[in-house]
């Protein structure tokens, strides 16, 4: 007897839940994750990570995610290539496990210097980095300060790109510096927009530092365009590297008579002899975030880190609930580098 549908005892109709927020992150800044993760009232997703003998990553997710939205904070630091393989490890795991969509935070994102063809034969590993995300399954990607907004055009899937910017301006207005003293100060021309952004929500005037790249990791600052005698300096950047940019500047505007110098800068890279020039330079305070840890052993007093857990975090939630983004800022406008 040939039995059909009709015989089948009826089905209990079940209300499907609704699509959580599922974190993980990889090994790259952990303490972060979890400050998003507590920030979103929620926690850091089970994962085995580890390396075999010759290096090789493995990963486990060791939670269901099947239909879920899953977001994984990674940021592309040192060690930049290990972090990057790891996430995109990390990522085709999430698509072999039948993740709804896969969301690649990126705190820093690494390579992204490399975003055009200064000479022949040279790399553009920004959109090769872009490339390997898509290509191993994420849907989207959240970035914070690009160190170029054109980077968001080498990408075929959604981009999400935020701004640390007002975290460092409500810290700075806490610290109650005269106002009338206070110059907003970009190191070099490429990053006017930028500190034009800067200046504009600190009510502040601008000055620009003229500078000289000779090689890479190294500049020669040649003059300041603006007046900063007797004035406060706050220079800002997207990311402080080796230092030599930002030290160089810092003398050039004390000898032009600058009263304080103060550095903001979101991403602190902090590579070589980074920490040893910012110690010896003429320089008050340095305040970055917390896209990549501070993990050496001397970390100057003057250095000042700030979270960017909550941007982050109520980014993720705004991006899973469908709501807009760019409202989280109020000078997106003006703020594109």
């Amino acid at each position: 007897m040939k039995l059909g549908l009709e015989t089948m005892p009826a089905r209990e109709k079940t209300v499907l839940p609704t699509h959580e927020i599922k974190l993980f992150c990889g090994r790259s800044n952990s303490v972060l994750a979890e400050e998003i993760a507590e920030y979103l009232g929620t926690t850091v997703g089970p994962m085995i990570i580890k390396n075999f003998s010759d290096g090789e990553i493995y990963v486990q997710i060791q939670d269901s995610i099947r239909g879920d939205d899953v977001f994984v904070v990674q940021p592309l630091c040192n060690p930049v290539n290990e972090n990057l393989v790891e996430l995109l490890i990390i990522i085709d795991a999430f698509k072999r496990a039948s993740a709804k969509t896969i969301t690649a935070v990126i705190p820093y994102y690494g390579y992204a210097r490399q975003d055009r063809k200064t000479s022949g034969r040279e790399a553009i590993t920004a959109k090769l980095v872009a490339d390997l995300l898509t290509t191993a399954g994420a849907d989207r990607v959240l970035a914070m300060d690009l160190h170029t907004g054109q980077i968001q055009g080498f990408f075929n899937i959604l981009v999400d790109h935020i701004y640390a910017t007002p975290i460092i301006v409500n810290y700075m207005k806490k610290l109650n510096l005269p106002k009338s003293e206070l110059v907003a100060v970009s190191p070099d021309t490429g990053g006017v927009q930028r500190t034009r952004a800067f200046a504009k929500a600190m009510d502040c005037p601008l000055a620009i530092i003229d500078k000289r790249r000779t090689q890479h990791n190294v500049a020669v600052a040649d003059h300041v365009i603006g007046d900063v005698k007797d004035k406060i300096c706050v220079m800002f950047d997207d990311m402080i590297d080796t230092a030599g940019t930002i030290c160089e500047a810092a003398k050039l505007l004390k000898r032009e008579g600058a009263k304080d110098v103060y550095v903001c800068a979101v991403h602190p890279v902090f590579s070589g002899p980074a920490l040893k020039r910012l110690d010896e330079a003429p320089i008050k305070e340095v305040i970055v975030t917390n896209t990549i840890p501070l993990t050496n052993e001397f970390i100057p007093t003057k250095i000042t880190q700030l979270s960017v857990a909550p941007l982050l975090g109520e980014a993720i939630s705004r991006i899973h609930d469908d709501q807009s983004v760019s409202s989280l800022f109020g000078f997106e406008k003006e703020y594109k580098s």
